[in-house]
């Protein structure tokens, strides 16, 4: 029998899980973390600590894996694919690859002043016609700047930025690649429709071409094998075909079966990642764009999505919900559970009152480093199930957003649902409710570990690229939109569009006090 190993490093966890041939899981571990926030707005990761969980979730998952199916031997395992967070920035490492700082995440906000000398100092439609993206503290690039003005001291010494999956990997093997997928989310340092780097944008932008490795790969591609060393350590053979991975939201789109034209997906997990597959790329819609992790030399992913989604519900839960956790304490439940019941039978629209996702910034369609979350509406008469309510709608709302900047035309009516929103039935019903979708999850409840096992399947020879292309779920029917709830989620939508463009200023303004020196 064969296998292999699907891992995805996640913002706040690692998994790995063992697949045989077919895509049944035989075996799984996780590894949980959080990244560091020394400042406001700011957030990043040692990468030792993704390797760290990288190492132990592999090793783990190949002893379960012992157990679970009696007689597998290490030479069964015939690959491992890494997927990975959006690392943003990547990690600076020098010439030994030891990282020289932690890595400037996707959720990092303090590349702002970069980001006016950008707009100020670079053609910027051109970045978008030969990159396909845009001018955000979101992007890579613009952390790539910050490190530059702020820790000269570390630009000095790095010979390249890694992104996480790439270190990791090299780790295990001593090769140096980085995926297509994730050297054009990295923004405006890639060439989009020659899949290499862009030697333009990047002398206009004053970073070295030398910084950004050589090797690109698909991918599906093996970058090298397990070092003896490193394989003895986590119970595998050594030489074990290692294959690149992609940025996760790419391989969680994948691992739910989306590989042709129209197919979308919405990843809701800390954050919201909405993307679909398209062979052509419109910058006008102001998404992010990168070569798709299946047949990449011909598709792009085009993705928006809230930097705050799942990360704005557990940030309410927190600090709001101590009450409803102490009851699901009492009765056994799940914190989720208890909140999804209170909000349930409150009408769309929560009462009219409205949350604006912006816990840390926001990206698409807004490109907006200084917006703020609120609540807005608020009376009285609301409760804390309305605030939960309102929050989950917010994120819902954030998807339409997205959605309808892209050519909905293009899109099909079925909506792909992944991440912690699949558990929820009352957000995946208010997701289907506020964009007329029907809503399809994944059965087997996995993501980006999955969507990561198939590549290596397809990188060891293992399926054909026709049995990647139909994939190891299976989609069953989630939510159905409801016509009764459609024109109340259409009004509140209006209101939710208003709001920003009305309120940024004010966003602005209180950002600015708050950034300000105190006495």
């Amino acid at each position: 029998m064969n296998y292999v190993i699907g891992v995805d490093i996640g913002t706040q966890s690692t998994k790995a899980l063992v697949c045989d041939a077919n895509g049944h899981i035989v075996a799984q571990m996780s590894k949980g973390y959080h990244p560091d926030t020394p400042r406001p707005l700011w957030a990043e990761q040692d990468a030792g600590i993704w390797l760290e969980a990288t190492r132990a979730c592999i090793a783990g998952s190949v002893e379960r894996a012992r157990t679970a199916a009696p007689g597998l031997e290490a030479a069964d395992i015939r690959a491992i694919c890494i997927s990975s967070l959006y690392g943003g920035s990547g990690i600076p490492v020098d010439g030994d690859i030891n990282p020289l700082h932690p890595c400037l995440i996707w959720m990092d906000r303090r590349a702002e002043a970069e980001v006016a000398w950008v707009r100020q100092s670079i053609d910027v439609d051109a970045m978008a016609e030969i990159t396909g993206n845009h001018v955000d503290s979101y992007y890579g690039y613009t952390k790539i700047l910050w490190l530059k003005a702020n820790r000269p001291d570390v630009w000095a010494r790095t010979k390249y930025f890694l992104p996480p999956n790439a270190f990791v990997i090299h780790a295990l093997t001593g090769e140096i690649a980085v995926d297509h997928s994730s050297a054009g989310n990295i923004g405006g340092v890639y060439d989009l429709a020659r899949r290499c780097w862009s030697e333009e944008m990047l002398s206009s932008l004053g970073i070295p071409p030398a910084m950004m490795p050589e090797r690109l790969v698909h991918s599906h591609d093996v970058v090298g094998g397990l070092k003896a060393d490193v394989a003895a350590e986590l119970g595998l053979a050594a030489g074990t075909p290692v294959v690149a991975g992609g940025v996760d939201a790419a391989v969680a789109t994948f691992a739910a079966g989306a590989t042709r034209r129209g197919q979308h997906v919405a990843m809701i997990g800390t954050s919201m990642c909405w993307g679909h597959i398209t062979p052509t790329v419109e910058p006008a819609s102001k998404l992010v764009s990168m070569p798709h992790v299946f047949n990449g030399d011909r598709d792009a992913y085009v993705f928006g999505g809230a930097i705050t989604a799942g990360a704005s519900e557990t940030w309410f839960r927190d600090q709001f919900c101590k009450a409803d956790a102490e009851e699901a304490l009492r009765s056994d439940r799940d914190v989720h559970a208890v909140l999804d019941e209170a909000a349930r039978p409150l009408p769309a629209g929560a009462d009219g009152l409205i949350f604006l996702p912006y816990l840390m910034g926001e990206r698409s369609p807004i490109w907006d480093g200084r917006a703020s979350g609120a609540f807005v509406g608020l009376s009285l008469y609301h409760t804390r199930a309305h605030a939960y309510r309102a929050v989950l709608e917010g994120v819902a709302f954030a998807l339409r957003h997205n959605i309808e900047a892209s050519d909905t035309a293009s899109l099909d009516d079925d909506l792909i649902v992944v991440g912690g929103a699949a558990q929820s039935d009352l957000w995946l019903q208010i997701i289907a409710d506020v964009t007329g979708r029907r809503v399809l999850t994944i059965a087997e409840n996995v993501e980006a570990a999955m969507g990561a096992a198939l590549l290596a399947a397809l990188g060891a020879g293992l399926v054909s690229p026709q049995q990647a292309a139909d994939g190891w779920v299976t989609l069953t029917v989630s939510a159905e939109p409801r016509a009764s709830e459609r024109h109340a989620y259409d009004a509140s939508f209006a209101v939710y569009r208003s709001l920003y463009p009305t309120l940024k200023d004010g966003m602005h303004r209180l950002r600015a006090l708050a950034e300000a020196p105190h006495p």
